[in-house]
């Protein structure tokens, strides 16, 4: 086979149908087709997979023997394969203490830079310390212009309450003559009285010296007594001759003293507060040596929240006003009732008419006041009598809370009144105020991760070091500056160092791993990714692809799973899966390059790059109801004063460039808001003045990328609520019947029917350790998930295993001769979801597939037609052909009149809405803004728009065509 083309022979894993390809190497290769035709079960399932399989079988077979076995892919022959590394954009990070920093490495080397070229401050104070040895004082200060006068002084006390006359007594001893004391010079041969109860600061004055030749050692033997006398401290106070230049003229021309600190240690002189050697530990908020004290490093905490604790001040305690004393308890009635008679009120009384002093015992207690109560035994048998203090409603919540039993306990009580807050101590830092005083170019590690990354970068070209410091940082500063710039050039300049890794989308964090990957250099491997154009401005595109291009010019393969036009373009060689879908996909229609691609007929990719197949422009935009939801002065996040209204009845996209402020303003403002009013929901609403005219809808819908399920057993049949409808159907045939087999009998969530080896899952998990697990498919059950005996019961041939393995197309098909059970089944054939099994593990769906799934649940239910829809993305990994099917369901929606706002990059889709709302300019702190509003027609004359110019583009481009076809 020659080397410079991978070849693969009857790949057949999923639904290939015993295909031949062969991948030209080191060039970008693009794999497209519909949703489904076997673009991932040929990048991923057969190529990665392969590669990892031969990975595993190079170790040796002590380590193999740990990682159990890995099955071949379902192909005859791949030759010609390198080393593979997978980049999928999935975000499965969901650790709290992985943030941007971390997981990019950036981290690690600002450590290692405040480590070694940082400058420590005291950190209740303010003071820079310097750690210097004696020859580096001497050094310093020999450094001054000849002629200087200068006093040094031994401060022997700073800030201490005391007479201090022993310090003083013992200075005469030692032959000194003078000391300042509190700021005025004093001989100590004078009688010298201090107050004890005031703060004094003495300093001996050791020397008095004029800079000249030979000076020298008479300074050392000063400088030397004064740091012996003042623990490691010495203060040289100095008076520039009137002709000094340089960095002395200002000075000079001032004619005034001027004191210099100087220490041995890393010691605050005034507060006395150490600072411990730096060293990249104490830099880190995994670290316990770094790591705030108090919550560990989170940079926040689970804590008491009052709105849940005393939700409404009318109520009495009869009436529930404290949730946690539950009034039908005798226990907590006894004490309430104590307190209260006490103080003078009842148990009817409303707490917001309690007296302050009333109130402040029942909140904060008073351990000097105790309370006589008697408790009537829950068994009725007697009475126990106390007499104690009462700590409060806080301290006693805290008591209970550490005393709960179990931690399921302490779990409810931290769901019902308890919330996450910012850390008091560090707010929200992480690390402990020693670090926090260490700085670099004038910001501490904290506030240089608060900056995004185009920031950051802006900072590092710009920053200025002395000559020792550059020689020190100058490698650690080359690796920042690269790796910053990586996530630049993949469209992430928006980005933060501090992001908490699990606020990512899987497009971000895909993008983050490929910035990695060209840090890391390597050549001759095999990437493969998963649409790594997912979540991306058009703007930033080629960007994107031109990093693509550098690692192919690195000397690498990169195989690209991806649909956008741009891409498909760029490609050197272009792969089309299809015809169709699950069992109608599976063949290679076309490839070669994407000319070529473009010339085949049988390929829907190649219709529409040669512009035969294309999305159409409506002819007239919709005006809406009149109605809207007007959003005021939105702050959340990086939005700024934002103003903006979202006409109902119309299809809305919300555009603009990653880091914009979309996700703020749909997901953290309008839907909470919303909700909140119509679905009577208590979610926290972000920083706005007013959301009004939300009286315009009656019912909202957030669907999200979310995953449907949080475990292998969730589906899209378990999900859209088929599944229930599918077991009864099976528990009414005859056969279950006769063996008296419940609805039950098929479910794989519960003991009877489902395999107990494999616990129904249809595989078992073995932990792979540096490596992702594996799943094994069950040796009992053969992966169908039920025992033997459940499976002989079938429906036209079927058993529920088979139902499950159906592809949404194939069961609408089985299903159409019961109307409600195709209902809910066609709902998501309708969303472009044909191709997905019905019992697909919900894990395995991408988040435009969950999303989907989620549209499809909510167009099964009846509609208000004043519904408000809210979608973020949801043509996510879509081809042009399912991007048309899709379009079609959500204008039907609109139609019926009900409102659609839709996140969106995609350009056929922004020039489908009725109305544009394009936020930015830039991401970041730089975005935040409204940039443009109006129809595409509209936003496309606006020149400082990037989405407008791009919606222009293609609307001309669109335009075009219609002449060429008339």
């Amino acid at each position: 086979m020659a080397d410079d083309k991978i070849v693969i022979r009857g790949a057949r894993e999923h639904n290939l149908k015993n295909i031949d390809v062969t991948l030209p190497r080191n060039k970008l290769v693009v794999i497209s087709g519909l949703s489904g035709s076997g673009k991932s079960s040929l990048a991923f399932d057969t190529l990665f997979a392969e590669g990892q399989r031969r990975y595993m079988e190079s170790l040796s077979s002590y380590a193999r023997q740990f990682l159990g076995r890995m099955d071949k892919p379902d192909v005859d022959l791949i030759d010609g394969l390198s080393p593979a590394i997978s980049i999928e954009q999935k975000s499965t990070n969901k650790n709290p203490r992985s943030t941007v920093g971390t997981i990019t490495e950036i981290y690690d080397f600002y450590r290692l830079l405040f480590a070694r070229a940082g400058h420590p401050h005291c950190p209740q104070c303010g003071r820079e310390i310097r750690e210097q040895s004696v020859d580096q004082i001497i050094d310093t200060v020999m450094s001054w212009p000849e002629g200087t006068k200068m006093q040094v002084l031994a401060p022997v006390i700073r800030g201490k309450k005391g007479e201090h006359q022993k310090i003083i007594d013992d200075a005469k001893k030692s032959g000194f003559i003078r000391a300042r004391i509190d700021g005025v010079m004093a001989e100590l041969e004078d009688s010298i009285k201090l107050d004890k109860q005031k703060k004094h600061t003495i300093e001996i004055v050791v020397d008095r010296i004029k800079k000249s030749e030979g000076i020298r050692s008479r300074l050392a033997d000063s400088i030397e007594i004064a740091l012996k006398n003042a623990n490691g401290i010495v203060i040289i106070r100095r008076r520039v001759p009137e002709d000094a230049g340089g960095e002395f003229e200002g000075e000079a021309q001032r004619q005034e003293d001027v004191e210099v600190f100087f220490s041995q240690k890393n010691a605050c002189p005034d507060c006395g507060i150490s600072i411990p050697d730096l060293q990249p530990r104490l830099f880190s908020f995994n670290n316990p040596f770094g790591a705030c004290p108090e919550c560990t490093g989170l940079g926040e905490k689970m804590e008491w929240d009052y709105t849940k604790i005393l939700p409404d001040k009318s109520l009495s305690f009869n009436q529930g006003a404290f949730p946690f004393f539950t009034p039908t308890g005798e226990w907590n009635r006894s004490i309430f009732k104590a307190i209260a008679d006490a103080d003078g009120y009842t148990l009817d009384t409303p707490v917001d008419q309690l007296s302050e002093k009333q109130f402040d015992f029942l909140w904060n207690g008073d351990e000097n006041r105790k309370l006589h109560w008697i408790y009537k035994k829950q068994s009725g048998e007697g009475y126990s009598e106390y007499n104690r203090p009462w700590p409060g409603v806080l301290k006693e919540m805290n008591r209970r809370y550490r005393e709960a039993w179990g931690e399921s306990m302490r779990t409810n009580i931290e769901e019902k009144f308890m919330s996450i807050h910012e850390c008091s101590a560090c707010h929200g830092m992480r690390l402990r105020p020693e670090a926090l005083g260490v700085t670099v170019g004038g910001k501490n590690i904290y506030e240089l991760c608060k900056l995004s990354v185009a920031d950051s970068i802006q900072f590092f070209d710009e920053i200025n070091f002395t000559e020792s410091e550059s020689q020190i940082a100058m490698q650690i500063l080359k690796e920042i500056r690269a790796r910053l710039r990586f996530l630049r050039d993949v469209g992430l300049d928006y980005l933060t160092m501090e992001r908490a890794a699990e606020t990512l989308s899987g497009g971000e964090a895909q993008r983050i791993r490929l910035a990695t990957q060209i840090g890391s250099a390597l050549c001759g491997v095999m990437y493969i990714l998963d649409e790594p154009s997912i979540g991306l401005h058009q703007r930033d595109n080629q960007k994107l692809i031109d990093t693509l291009i550098s690692l192919r010019d690195n000397g690498n393969t990169v195989i690209v799973v991806e649909h956008d036009e741009q891409t498909l373009r760029t490609a050197d060689y272009l792969i089309d899966m299809g015809p169709g879908a699950g069992v109608n996909g599976g063949k290679v229609v076309a490839a070669g390059t994407p000319e070529e691609v473009a010339k085949v007929n049988e390929s829907l990719t190649g219709q529409y790059l040669a512009g035969k197949l294309r999305m159409n422009i409506p002819a007239e935009r919709r005006k809406g109801n009149g109605k809207f939801i007007t959003i005021s002065d939105a702050t959340e996040h990086n939005l700024k004063n934002l103003n903006v209204s979202i006409p109902l009845g119309t299809f809305t996209c919300i555009t603009g460039v990653s880091g914009s402020g979309k996700s703020t303003l749909m997901r953290d403002i309008l839907y909470p808001a919303v909700s909140n009013k119509i679905m009577r929901t208590d979610y926290p609403v972000g920083a706005c003045g007013s959301v009004e005219g939300i009286e315009g809808v009656d019912k909202v819908i957030n669907i999200d990328q979310s995953p449907i399920g949080r475990s292998p057993r969730s589906n899209p049949a378990t999900y859209v609520g088929v599944f229930d409808s599918i077991r009864d159907l099976f528990a009414s045939l005859p056969e279950s019947k006769a063996r008296g087999y419940q609805k039950g009998r098929f479910s794989f969530n519960v003991k009877g029917g489902r395999c107990e080896n494999c616990q129904g899952a249809g595989e078992i998990v073995i932990e792979m350790n540096f490596l992702p697990d594996v799943y094994i498919q069950c040796e009992v059950c053969g992966g169908k998930r039920f025992n033997h005996e459940t499976l002989e019961v079938e429906y036209k041939g079927k058993s529920i295993n088979d139902v499950l393995n159906m592809t949404i197309d194939e069961a609408c098909d089985f299903f159409q001769g019961i109307p409600h059970i195709y209902r809910r089944i066609a709902t998501l054939q309708a969303v472009g979801l044909g191709y997905i099994q019905l019992g697909q593990n919900a894990l395995t769906l991408s988040g435009g597939e969950a999303q989907r799934v989620k549209l499809a649940n909510e167009l099964a239910r009846p509609s208000t037609s004043r519904t408000l829809y809210i979608l973020d993305e949801p043509t996510t990994g879509l081809h042009f052909a399912d991007v048309k099917q899709l379009m079609s369901v959500i204008q039907k929606l609109v139609d019926n009149g009900n409102s659609v706002v839709m996140i969106e990059h995609n350009l056929d889709v922004i020039c489908q809405s009725d109305y544009i709302i394009d936020l930015g300019p830039e991401g970041g702190v730089r975005g935040g803004t409204v940039v443009a509003t109006g129809t595409p027609e509209e936003v496309a004359e606006c020149k400082k728009s990037y989405t407008g110019q791009f919606v222009k583009q293609q609307l001309e481009h669109e335009r075009s065509k219609d002449k060429e076809c008339l």
